[in-house]
């Protein structure tokens, strides 16, 4: 592991960010969106029928990698009596927070590179999750690395290479109960996308990285890995796939040495994007072992054996969700704006 000189800075001035419009009181009257769509029995043991999406916040550019920050986490800025949600915004190089009765501010800039020239429409953070340390790590797209904030405002890269290789722009990512993440790699943070000059790896990589250090190429099956999860047995490893082509939710069996089994598609969004914008994206898992994963149009629930019980239809482009520490709220991120839903 190697240590990056402090670049990054935390920032919790409104001034910092951009102009943004949320809900600041009860008194309000926040927007309600959406609509939730039951296809099989077994959806409203999540969301009512009549379950609509809050606005918490508008104004960002393209929101992704929302994560709760419960109380007691060694992060920095986020030790509220209830806790706080971090999210990126990947254009603009930041993590924005959003705290429970006040709202949202810049958290960290920059988030995912610290370089000065240009570098493309998304240079900025995308996945977070906190470590068996509760420290807050990143996928970073523009310093194409996985990086854990220190707690004085610093970087320690985790990993930034394969064989040498510079990785191509990590996605998304996810720890296990013994420290190891699981993350993956596809060009979709290179300015130029697949035929960047920069690019080093031909292949868009599923990894692990342990405790130790080690990092292992577990598949290279999906030309578009994106989100990924892992089931509350810690066997089974879900990664979503955003190709167009192939927009699916596979699941893979994580054997006792680590490797993976045969990969099993589970659903399959094709039908849908002709009708509805977005791919399938980022994902979570429910402690029961349900999937919520950001699909055309919305957030698609599926059963471990793929079945679709429904969706919450936003109507527009969303990116990912996560729930609070207790599962009473689902937050979404979705395009220009930060929401949540109820759930049951």
């Amino acid at each position: 592991m190697k240590i990056i000189p402090t670049l990054a800075f935390l920032c919790v001035a409104f001034g910092a960010g951009p102009q943004l419009s949320f809900s600041r009181a009860a008194a309000d009257s926040p927007r309600m969106i959406g609509r939730v769509e039951t296809m099989q029995p077994g959806l409203n043991k999540f969301l009512a029928s009549d379950a609509k999406a809050e606005v918490l916040a508008n104004g960002f550019t393209w929101t992704e990698g929302p994560l709760w920050v419960p109380p007691g986490a060694n992060v920095t800025g986020c030790d509220s009596e209830s806790g706080c949600l971090l999210f990126s915004d990947i254009p603009r190089n930041t993590i924005f927070r959003w705290t429970p009765g006040r709202g949202i501010d810049t958290f960290l800039t920059p988030s995912g590179y610290t370089g000065t020239a240009y570098y493309g429409g998304e240079p900025g953070s995308n996945g977070l999750a906190l470590n068996s340390n509760g420290r807050l790590t990143m996928c970073e797209h523009g310093d194409r690395r996985l990086s854990v904030l220190s707690m004085d405002g610093g970087k320690e890269t985790l990993v930034d290479r394969f064989e040498g290789k510079r990785l191509n722009s990590p996605n998304d990512l996810v720890f296990d109960r013994s420290g190891n993440v699981y993350f993956t790699d596809p060009p979709y943070g290179l300015p130029g996308g697949e035929s960047d000059a920069r690019r080093e790896l031909k292949h868009c990589g599923v990894y692990r990285l342990s405790t130790e250090g080690e990092l292992t190429l577990l598949t290279t099956e999906l030309v578009r890995p994106n989100g990924i999860g892992l089931s509350p047995d810690q066997k089974t490893l879900y990664i979503a796939q955003s190709d167009g082509q192939r927009p699916v939710v596979v699941a893979f069996n994580i054997d006792a040495d680590g490797k993976l089994g045969p990969l099993r598609e589970l659903v399959n969004a094709k039908s849908f994007q002709d009708k509805l914008p977005g791919a399938f994206d980022g994902m979570t898992v429910h402690s029961d072992g349900t999937l919520f994963c950001s699909g055309p149009g919305g957030i698609y629930v599926i059963t471990p054996d793929g079945d679709l019980l429904g969706r919450l239809i936003t109507g527009g482009r969303v990116s990912n969700c996560t729930f609070d520490q207790n599962e009473e709220w689902l937050y979404i991120t979705a395009d220009k704006e930060l929401c949540r839903i109820k759930m049951e």
